[in-house]
């Protein structure tokens, strides 16, 4: 079964950080490209950003730029989403989501698999 699962999320102060998981099941995410996508009540499905299967970085959101990271481990056969210096703006459900083509779009149609979400809530 394919399947992609976020984890990490939760309630976080301002300027303190977060590590988010995105496992994959069924399908092995390295000849994937790998986007991090965002969604803020009342607002559109946002990119923030992507690894390819080259492991090229893409950033489609520069108000995470310096703050936030992404990376893969492939023997886990997971990426991860690193967030420091959060701020409040940056609550939201997080997604991952996996683009067959093995590279990174920035937009959600190009994606095959998505996982479920993760809530991420910064306040004090």
């Amino acid at each position: 079964q394919v399947q992609l699962v976020e984890s990490g999320g939760g309630l976080v102060q301002p300027g303190g950080s977060l590590r988010l998981s995105c496992a994959a099941s069924g399908f092995t995410l390295d000849y994937y490209g790998i986007g991090w996508f965002r969604q803020a009540p009342g607002k559109e499905r946002e990119a923030i950003l992507c690894i390819s299967s080259s492991d090229e970085i893409s950033y489609y959101a520069d108000s995470v730029k310096g703050r936030f990271t992404i990376s893969r481990d492939s023997a886990k056969n997971t990426v991860y989403l690193r967030m420091n210096s959060l701020k409040p703006e940056d609550t939201a459900v997080y997604y991952c989501a996996a683009d067959g083509s093995s590279f990174c779009s920035g937009h959600a149609s190009t994606n095959d698999y998505w996982g479920q979400g993760t809530q991420v809530t910064v306040s004090s």
